[in-house]
């Protein structure tokens, strides 16, 4: 995919950062056999993928797809050694096509999947992948929003453009204190929704609440009457950020012409569903994918999360503030469905 050239304007370079030191730390997987070792190391540039732009990592984030790679048998990283993190916000050091100094944003593509990723003091990565940071949000918003609030964006997008306005009914969100969920409750809850927030977790009713939901269901609450083929009409539409049963008990309760944006699999890759949502309530099921999403699309989109959330609100979601060493701790929390909110990840600190 060819980007568009960053340009830098209106953004004003800063004073330019250090060059890459001759070592830095970054967090490594490698697969020996049908092991994964893992922990911080010692890096040096030569390490780094060639070509491009060389970022100092700012700040990243820990997502559902950094417990993947990082869990024995996966099939989400495609190389070995890896630098897991799919989240970058930094400040570039040399490159190609941009000024030093700037400060941008990273995520998708291959990043922390089959390309070194964030979770090193710096990465290098090509020049189209990047779009610059919003002038109006600080580095470590722009890390909180990440992928996860990119995601929650772009979910909320393409329920609008099918046709979804305030005042419709309930939108569901499922997964709702995951990193995509909390954002998408508060994004929609800002819009003017009515929001209803699904969670496994009873300890999280009041943060759900306080992100806007006005109202917070159980997950055994999402299957009335198991053994009908379509529940009662229910949601105006619906974000689903879980996939696998959860998705299909939701496709059963859309309302006539409803919609459901679908981006997580945490609860499965597979939906065991029938054909009756589609053809007897005209409901429509819309992928979300970030991986790929094209680069004016991304800067448009990040253009909107500028002031999208209230700062206050941004910084209620953090659950946690940690340095490389311990990135580990809170891979196998976010792998096993334990985080709630947002693990910010500041690859320069020793906390």
């Amino acid at each position: 995919m060819t980007g568009t050239p960053v340009n830098p304007s209106p953004l004003a370079a800063s004073d330019a950062p250090d060059r890459i030191p001759p070592s830095f730390r970054a967090y490594v997987v490698e697969r020996t056999g049908d092991r994964l070792d893992q922990g911080v190391r010692t890096l040096t540039s030569g390490d780094l993928p060639a070509g491009g732009t060389v970022i100092r990592v700012d700040w990243s984030a820990v997502n559902f797809k950094d417990g993947m790679v990082a869990t024995p048998g996966n099939r989400v990283a495609r190389v070995s050694p890896l630098v897991p993190g799919v989240d970058l916000v930094g400040t570039v050091v040399v490159s190609d096509r941009i000024p030093s100094g700037v400060p941008v944003i990273v995520h998708g593509y291959d990043l922390g999947v089959a390309h070194h990723g964030a979770f090193a003091e710096y990465a290098r990565v090509p020049s189209d992948w990047i779009v610059p940071l919003p002038p109006g949000l600080s580095p470590r918003r722009a890390a909180v929003i990440g992928t996860a609030g990119f995601t929650a964006a772009l979910s909320v997008d393409r329920l609008v453009h099918h046709g979804l306005h305030p005042g419709q009914g309930p939108v569901l969100v499922t997964g709702a204190s995951g990193g995509v969920g909390s954002m998408a409750v508060a994004l929609l809850a800002e819009r003017g929704y009515e929001v209803v927030a699904s969670t496994g977790k009873t300890a999280e009713h009041d943060y759900l609440r306080a992100l806007g939901a006005s109202a917070v269901i159980g997950r055994h609450e999402l299957h009335p009457d198991p053994e009908r083929t379509l529940g009662p009409e229910r949601w105006a539409a619906a974000v689903d950020c879980v996939g696998g049963t959860t998705l299909a008990q939701v496709l059963r309760c859309v309302r006539y012409g409803g919609a459901v944006a679908a981006s997580g699999l945490t609860g499965g890759n597979t939906v065991e569903t029938t054909v009756y949502p589609f053809i007897v309530r005209d409901v429509a099921l819309l992928g979300v994918d970030t991986v790929r999403t094209p680069h004016d699309r991304r800067v448009a989109t990040w253009s909107e999360l500028e002031t999208a959330y209230p700062g206050p609100l941004l910084d209620g979601m953090v659950a946690s503030e940690i340095g490389l060493d311990g990135i580990g701790t809170a891979l196998r929390s976010i792998a096993d469905g334990s985080v709630r909110g947002r693990i910010l990840v500041r690859p320069g600190s020793s906390a």
